[in-house]
């Protein structure tokens, strides 16, 4: 914690979570192919960051890219991948369903937290919530089904986080004492201190991403960009 505020890094692998532990943060969202937006991690990759990493651990459990309109096997298997993660060692699960109006699916949701909460594990919405018209309506449902956190950057602005520091204001002002705001989403060096000033998050989530080669772009986590952000708290 640098500044009062929590910090939470975006992993993609074994080697960016041992990476990530090596600086103050407080958390780790574990996740696959960053460069897809973030799939759910392979058992193995979770087994052993736990080993790794005296930080709590939470696991993204999304089955694809494009969208948060699932199907009902789909939402099966995630509710199976879920409490798997959670046996082996995820501190919480971090997840995101929306109907085809685009608005939270009440009773996925809620079916996900019961599920997550049974094992006394934290419930996560990640950001599909930016994709939803209704902010306040879906904060006030999310707090009604027992989320514990929210992941936005205050609507669809990525890689412009600034366009949505008056959403991001008005939803730590408005709701942060019943469901934690966790700002994410373009967190860069040169913009953390103004993203910190001008909301007043107390949680903020970054990768730190760098592209790297392998026969093929991927994105890992880079000790520059990670040291550079928090240098610039």
């Amino acid at each position: 914690m640098i500044k009062n505020t929590l910090i939470e890094v975006c992993c993609g692998s074994i080697e960016d979570v041992a990476l990530a532990s090596q600086f103050p943060v407080d958390r780790i969202e574990l996740n696959s192919a960053l460069e897809l937006g973030g799939l759910t991690p392979s058992m193995g990759t979770l087994k052993q960051a736990v080993q790794c990493s005296r930080l709590p651990i939470c696991c993204m459990v999304r089955p694809r890219t494009s969208g948060f309109h699932y199907t009902e096997d789909q939402f099966d298997s995630m509710c199976f991948d879920a409490e798997m993660l959670i046996s082996g060692g995820a501190a919480g699960i971090v997840f995101g369903f929306l109907d085809d109006e685009m608005c939270v699916n009440e009773k996925w949701t809620k079916r996900m937290v019961q599920i997550i909460h049974s094992y006394g594990r934290e419930a996560i919405f990640h950001k599909a919530f930016d994709a939803i018209p209704d902010k306040d309506e879906a904060c006030k449902m999310l707090i009604a089904c027992g989320v514990d956190r929210i992941l936005t950057s205050g609507g669809e602005n990525y890689p412009d986080i600034e366009k949505g520091f008056p959403t991001l204001k008005h939803l730590i002002e408005t709701y942060n004492d019943q469901i934690t705001i966790l700002v994410g989403g373009g967190v860069r060096a040169h913009n953390v201190r103004n993203i910190l000033t001008s909301t007043k998050c107390t949680e903020i989530h970054m990768t730190a991403k760098e592209i790297a080669n392998d026969n093929g772009d991927y994105v890992r986590v880079s000790e520059q960009n990670l040291e550079e952000i928090l240098e610039n708290f």
